[in-house]
């Protein structure tokens, strides 16, 4: 089985104060275990250390911080899925046929991840975006 975790997830798991983190650090954990591949969109990465690196919590997420819990916790045990130019035009192409604007192709982007390693599930706590951005994702779009 293969699973991708959002940003939502990662950061809640990497965050012990993050509310949601009780629920998603199991996650994270069985991922680095081996116990399902771990799958990560490349953007996800970067989203990662931007929002740690700014997170107000205190103390202060360093930057050097940010980037071990980044290297420990993602690259370490994900597999991480690259998107090609033509799969950010084909994002945003099915972004506009969709008649979706903004924010949303961030989302969209991670499900094109998520479409290119055939994932059997995306974790994320933004369950409703997410299935805005992949209407046919069924049952694969859930919150940890």
């Amino acid at each position: 089985m293969k699973i991708l975790l959002d940003t939502s997830v990662i950061v809640a798991a990497l965050v012990e104060p993050h509310p949601h983190h009780h629920r998603a650090l199991p996650w994270l954990r069985k991922a680095k275990e081996g116990a399902f591949g771990f799958v990560v969109c490349s953007h996800t990465v970067a989203e990662v250390y931007a929002v740690l690196s700014t997170l107000p919590v205190s103390p202060r997420i360093t930057p050097g911080l940010a980037w071990r819990l980044v290297h420990e916790g993602v690259l370490s045990s994900a597999s991480v899925v690259s998107l090609s130019s033509s799969d950010y035009a084909a994002t945003i192409k099915r972004m506009s046929d969709l008649g979706l604007s903004g924010g949303i192709v961030y989302d969209a982007l991670i499900v094109k991840a998520a479409q290119k390693a055939d994932v059997d599930r995306l974790l994320t706590f933004n369950v409703d975006d997410f299935k805005r951005a992949w209407p046919e994702g069924g049952s694969r779009i859930a919150a940890p």
